[in-house]
């Protein structure tokens, strides 16, 4: 599980080393999305926000939203208002100039907040959505409990997140790209020597695939299902309420 994995491991809580990790690389954040994933992300985040298009959701939460990047990709569901809710404040600074450059304030707030003490009540949102984000929760099941309960019955979490490619060559390949390559860039970029170690770490760590639904469905989420992207680099999860 990757409650043990921390950015920095120092004797804070890991929720406190997340929210330093991204306010220190945030300014160079959406640099080296794109750079380290050669844009392939854009894809990912397209496929997920159409496995909602079905149930037209109005009301949207997007958990870890960082810069508002799936936030923003939600808006073609239509919807009346996304909410996105990030431990980092750096991150949102960012993605608050972004929403005031694209003229989307009206559409999508950015709020402090992180998925173990949403301040929503219950049943409040038809969809949420969380991308590259549960990886760093610092109780994976308490966060996604709590994210259960401000689901709407009938709503649908829809979780995007790295996995484990397991045919060759991309086995191989993603091994040594994450593992020495994202570090170094990531270093020389945003001047942050752990955060992209972590990246590789976090990954390793994390209940990818069948495992991952298995929590799901522990905790309650019905109709649970994965759809691997790019070989298994990345991995849609869809639950209902």
């Amino acid at each position: 599980m990757t409650e043990g994995i921390t950015p920095y491991n120092t004797n804070t809580a890991k929720k406190e080393q997340v929210a330093e990790m991204f306010d220190n690389i945030a300014r160079r954040y959406d640099f080296l999305n794109q750079l380290l994933s050669l844009g392939i992300h854009k894809g990912w985040r397209k496929k997920a926000v159409g496995m909602l298009k079905a149930s037209k959701p109005k009301y949207i939460l997007d958990i870890a939203t960082g810069t508002g990047d799936f936030a923003i990709e939600a808006l073609k569901l239509n919807p009346d208002k996304i909410i996105g809710v990030d431990i980092s404040e750096g991150m949102m600074k960012y993605g608050r100039e972004k929403l005031i450059k694209m003229n989307l304030v009206d559409k999508i707030e950015l709020r402090s907040g992180d998925s173990e003490n949403l301040s929503f009540a219950e049943n409040t949102f038809d969809a949420l959505t969380v991308g590259f984000g549960v990886r760093n929760f610092e109780h994976l099941e308490k966060g996604l409990s709590n994210m259960l309960r401000v689901l709407k019955p009938g709503g649908t979490a829809i979780i995007l997140e790295f996995s484990r490619p397991s045919v060759f060559p991309v086995k191989q390949v993603y091994h040594f790209y994450f593992k020495w390559v994202c570090p170094l860039v990531g270093k020389l970029f945003s001047k942050d020597k752990r955060a992209y170690s972590y990246l590789n770490e976090s990954v390793a760590a994390f209940p990818a695939g069948k495992d991952f639904l298995s929590i799901m469905t522990r905790l309650g989420y019905a109709d649970c299902e994965a759809t691997p992207l790019s070989f298994g680099i990345a991995t849609i999860y869809k639950g209902k309420k």
